[in-house]
């Protein structure tokens, strides 16, 4: 069976696709991913054992560029269309399913309806799914007034959705032959999509009116040894924080590093900043303080005394499953969500707002530090399960 994997994104969008590929991989399936150009998914895909085909502009290029503003996404959205029918469409030739992923995948569904191939959209999260309880999350663009009852508010983001891709995506189904969409959101959504998250860290009854069927998170196995230097540092004293927010550019937040070194440093703790694409620099060596790239987060989270991080689906289900405590600084879509998940399993706390300060960041960290918040992070790590990209791979390869 061939299985083409698609998403544009960040490394969160990316990594859970490299672990559905390699448990594809290991039942004998063949597996093709469209993500995005930046080197970093290149190298983690080929870590994974699958092709990539890149797809759509450099997402960390467009992440940190200078001054961006709400139209940058009607100026994105038709171009990540267009590549849809120039790019994974070409990488679909041949396929048996297509499962799309990450930003909208406004014509993934046109391009396995043209090939006559099944076609999956799988989410890490229940955020931008239509609900009769929740509003939809903080999205660029035109939000729903926040005023307005949910009905009206989800109408709203359907509409948000057209005006982003609607004319892009029917001029090209027309080239094809296929008739227009009027609700696009919906289209892409389907009636039964996947849910690729952990069950106990995301439960999603009531979350959606949707019928999601919940695979687990797909998890891709991390055997990479620690840096000399780092292990060194690790090695060197207690554990320390670990501070670092992943994709997240920080703009409203400028003086994070500063502001986390001084949060742990007064919570009593050696700190570990991993720079990311906020490029967090505390300035000035010190035997407290080490600042890392891109790291097994799988064997580090393990030898820490907490993770401070922005809330990604990834980075919480990893911190999860390692047994560390737990400080989110939420940015923006689902982060919120997970921040006060790990409030309410008192597996760690919530910041309050995405932009530290000193006093408010050594406030949740005090939360997260705690004995107690400890002990039930070493509780719950047990029920994290590991299992979800082959979870999810069977049922690809049995048609279910």
């Amino acid at each position: 069976m061939r299985v083409l994997l698609m998403g544009y994104g960040s490394r969160g969008d990316v990594e859970p696709l490299a672990g559905l590929g390699a448990a594809l991989r290991s039942l004998g399936a063949e597996v093709r991913v469209c993500a995005p150009p930046d080197e970093e998914f290149a190298r983690l895909l080929a870590r994974a054992g699958v092709s990539h085909v890149p797809f759509g502009p450099s997402v960390r290029a467009l992440v940190t560029r200078p001054n961006p503003s709400p139209e940058d996404a009607f100026k994105l959205a038709p171009e990540l269309v267009a590549a849809h029918f120039d790019t994974v469409a070409p990488a679909a030739e041949g396929c048996d399913a297509l499962v799309a992923t990450g930003l909208m995948p406004a014509g993934a569904r046109s391009v396995a309806e043209k090939l006559g191939i099944r076609y999956v959209l799988a989410c890490y999260h229940t955020a931008g799914l239509p609900s009769s309880r929740f509003p939809p999350a903080r999205r660029p663009g035109r939000p729903a007034p926040a005023d307005a009852d949910l009905a009206e508010q989800w109408k709203v983001d359907a509409e948000r959705v057209n005006a982003l891709y609607g004319q892009a995506l029917n001029t090209h189904r027309a080239a094809l032959g296929l008739p227009p969409v009027d609700n696009v959101r919906d289209h892409v959504l389907t009636d039964r999509p996947w849910l690729a998250a952990d069950p106990f860290l995301a439960p999603w009854q009531d979350m959606t009116d949707l019928d999601l069927v919940q695979t687990g998170a797909w998890v891709l196995p991390d055997e990479r040894p620690l840096p000399a230097e780092l292990a060194a540092f690790l090695e060197a004293g207690p554990p320390p924080v670990y501070v670092g927010f992943g994709s997240m550019a920080m703009r409203g937040a400028p003086d994070a590093a500063r502001v986390a070194v001084e949060a742990v440093r007064a919570q009593g703790h050696r700190v570990l900043v991993g720079h990311g694409w906020a490029e967090l620099n505390p300035g000035g060596a010190s035997d407290d303080c080490f600042v890392t790239g891109e790291v097994n987060h799988q064997a580090l989270f393990r030898r820490v005394a907490a993770v401070v991080h922005h809330g990604g689906a990834g980075t919480t289900t990893t911190a999860a499953l390692a047994g560390a405590p737990q400080v989110i600084v939420p940015q923006i879509v689902d982060q919120p969500h997970w921040a006060a998940r790990v409030a309410e399993l008192g597996i760690g706390a919530a910041h309050d707002g995405p932009n530290p300060t000193v006093d408010t960041l050594s406030a949740a960290l005090a939360k997260a530090l705690t004995p107690e918040t400890r002990a039930r992070a070493a509780a719950v790590a047990p029920s994290i399960r590991t299992d979800g990209a082959t979870v999810a791979a069977r049922m690809l390869l049995d048609g279910s």
